[in-house]
């Protein structure tokens, strides 16, 4: 099995080739983005139709259970700055 390493917010993460976003940011942490009124969001339907899976990846905005990681990927989950 190949592995890959990419930053989650900051933290480098390994996880199997061909794992989602969704997947090395839960190593890490289980909030994604925070709503509007402050509350913690984690993935929900697994397949992009929520949205609440919303990262930054490289700067762009995307949706983590669709997005493969890629190695030296840098992933930001802060809801902030979405």
């Amino acid at each position: 099995m190949n592995l890959v390493t990419l930053t989650v917010d900051g933290r480098p993460v390994t996880v199997p080739e061909g794992a989602s976003v969704a997947a090395a940011v839960a190593t890490v942490t289980g909030v994604f983005r925070r709503s509007v009124r402050g509350t913690p969001r984690g993935p929900y339907c697994g397949m992009g139709q929520c949205f609440e899976c919303e990262v930054r990846i490289d700067g762009r905005i995307s949706l983590a259970c669709l997005a493969r990681a890629t190695p030296g990927a840098i992933i930001t989950t802060d809801a902030g700055t979405l």
